[in-house]
């Protein structure tokens, strides 16, 4: 009786401890969670969606992303730790507010480090773009390929922007990273960091006169509703990763490593035609909302002003003074 008693005892045991086991176990590797900031439809998501469907038809469903929209895992800066420690699998990463966490791509968020879009992409697809990935590698994320974010311009309630000095006293929103609020400032006016997500709302009760963004987010954001002058400095060209965590990444066979890079790279391509139409698109749909859009005659204006910005940039990051150059002098 003692030997039965003592049998189902361990039996139960045992059953307990495997359950507590099995709630302790992270889920299954091949279940990838990938975080984005935008809507359904938006180029980046459409993009992001085909990098997953690919992946898991290729790897015949030994990996199975799924893309989780409209930021509801966390804003970027939570969302970029996440990635580091694996709690996510990949994401779309704008590099400005990167810049915390990897000093290199500071580098990015110079006003007009680009001369182009066309120019932005040859650096990013080289080997210049290499030692980005490399920087971005020593923190735990593996930067597979390069989207498009577009050229960014100011818009506001107030008045269109055709030189410097429309910019003074605006408050003017740009994302977290000291180098945007030196910009704005730079130019006279008031630089306000700020979620993305409160911005609408700001813009409507006038804690904020304006913003910057290109054209997709100006009109997916609705941000057009609120302000009816869009002004072409596109001051900021700024590219984003298609970016893995380092334990995903290396939890990969290497034929698994190559499909998952190839598809990066194809969503890469893909992402860059969606952006050209959807910027096509949302200007149409901007205009004919009744914004007034300008362009902006005498950039060198603005580029000038841009001096300081550079300085002290370089003077807080001696070591990158040489990456700066190369960038601005391999158009």
């Amino acid at each position: 009786m003692k030997t039965t008693m003592f049998l189902k005892k361990t039996a139960c045991a045992v059953t307990v401890s495997a359950a507590l086991v099995v709630m302790s176990l992270p889920a299954q590797a091949n279940n990838w969670r990938g975080w984005n900031i935008h809507p359904p439809g938006y180029p980046n998501t459409v993009a992001l969606e085909a990098f997953a469907e690919g992946v898991a038809n290729r790897t015949e469903g030994r990996l199975k992303p799924q893309v989780y929209n409209n930021a509801v895992l966390g804003d970027q800066p939570d969302a970029i730790e996440q990635t580091r420690n694996g709690a996510l699998d990949f994401a779309n990463f704008n590099m400005g507010p990167m810049g915390p966490i990897v000093n290199e791509t500071n580098v990015l968020s110079l006003p007009f480090i680009f001369s182009s879009i066309e120019h932005m992409h040859d650096v990013m697809d080289g080997e210049i773009g290499q030692r980005f990935a490399d920087a971005l590698a020593e923190k735990d994320l593996i930067a597979l390929s390069w989207f498009d974010s577009g050229a960014r311009s100011l818009y506001n309630t107030k008045r269109p922007i055709q030189t410097p000095e429309d910019v003074q006293g605006l408050k003017v929103r740009v994302m977290n990273n000291d180098l945007y609020v030196e910009m704005i400032e730079a130019l006279g006016g008031n630089a306000t960091p700020m979620a993305y997500g409160e911005v609408y709302q700001s813009l409507r009760t006038g804690v904020l006169d304006g913003a910057e963004n290109n054209y997709p987010s100006f009109e997916s954001s609705n941000h057009y509703e609120a302000a009816e002058y869009y002004s072409l400095t596109e001051h900021l060209i700024i590219p984003e990763c298609l970016c893995i965590a380092r334990a995903s990444w290396e939890a990969l066979s290497p034929e698994d490593q190559e499909i998952v890079r190839e598809e990066a790279i194809q969503a890469s391509q893909m992402q860059r035609d969606l952006w050209v139409e959807g910027s096509r698109k949302s200007r149409e749909i901007v205009l004919e909302a009744g914004v007034e859009i300008n362009e902006v005659e005498d950039k060198a204006a603005f580029q000038e002003l841009m001096a300081p910005v550079y300085a002290g940039f370089v003077e807080r990051n001696p070591d990158l003074e040489e990456l700066v150059d190369a960038i601005r002098n391999s158009n």
